[in-house]
């Protein structure tokens, strides 16, 4: 019987792996044998990350404290890791965060600040682990992780920041994965719903929240915890080698009415 979500031996590196969904992703990918490189910028929690997968699922966890923002430290990151494995096989750019405040208020700081982060800072890492690693191997899968928000507005919680940076993650993910696939890199996006994360959670458990989502969403409820781990495996898998260039969302049907 085949494995088609077999990860061994494989090496992926998961931005914003200290908390929340890219914690999950990087469990689902560890829970197929993949050695993961956590980085974030904190430092303390990543090691409890690292340690947390090596006890669970046996596999090898190397965290690297680094910010996405910072080009310089972002192509040292890449390279130790390329030193220590010689490999990047999977990379998935999770790391973002989220200003909400009506249009007519976001400060240029804070448009300025999500973009650097959501969208500059995933192509900061891309541009790196392809260059290093993936065009000299002729071999890659780049999961970008976007936002059903990138594909739509919003009536609820203004985020316009977040939007146009989601949505520049949407078209960047097209970009590459036009430009990269010659080189057998594939590079797709997930566009996640409503999620109960740290960023979150005090949103989305709010009453009044809690009855939006439920009569917008379809299914009339938000992500659990784990129903992300196999749009993340089906696109980390080497078998899913001519899926390239697309768009997933999973968010309960929010976004197909």
């Amino acid at each position: 019987m085949k494995n088609y979500f077999d990860l061994t031996g494989r090496v992926a590196i998961v931005t914003g792996c200290s908390t929340g969904l890219g914690v999950q992703m990087a469990r689902a990918l560890a829970s197929q044998g993949c050695t993961i490189i956590p980085i974030a910028r904190r430092l303390d929690k990543l090691q409890e990350v690292a340690q947390m997968l090596k006890d669970e699922f046996g596999v090898e966890a190397y965290p690297i404290k680094c910010d996405i923002t910072d080009t310089a430290v972002v192509e040292a990151t890449v390279k130790e890791v390329m030193e220590k494995f010689g490999r990047i096989d999977v990379l998935i750019n999770n790391a973002g965060t989220g200003a909400v405040a009506p249009a007519e208020d976001i400060t240029d700081e804070q448009f300025a600040n999500e973009m650097n982060i959501d969208l500059f800072g995933s192509f900061k890492v891309a541009r790196a682990v392809a260059k290093q690693a993936m065009i000299p191997a002729k071999y890659g899968r780049i999961i970008n992780i976007a936002s059903m928000y990138g594909l739509v507005g919003n009536k609820v919680a203004p985020a316009s920041p977040y939007h146009a940076a989601k949505g520049g993650v949407v078209n960047l993910t097209r970009a590459l994965a036009a430009e990269w696939g010659k080189h057998g890199i594939t590079v797709n996006s997930i566009c996640p719903g409503y999620f109960i994360t740290p960023l979150t959670e005090s949103t989305l458990k709010s009453p009044w929240f809690t009855e939006y989502a439920h009569d917008t969403i379809p299914q009339e409820r938000y992500g659990n915890e784990g129903e992300l781990d196999t749009a993340a495996l089906f696109l980390a898998s080497p078998a899913s080698s001519y899926v390239n260039g697309i768009m997933v969302p999973v968010d309960g049907g929010y976004t197909c009415v």
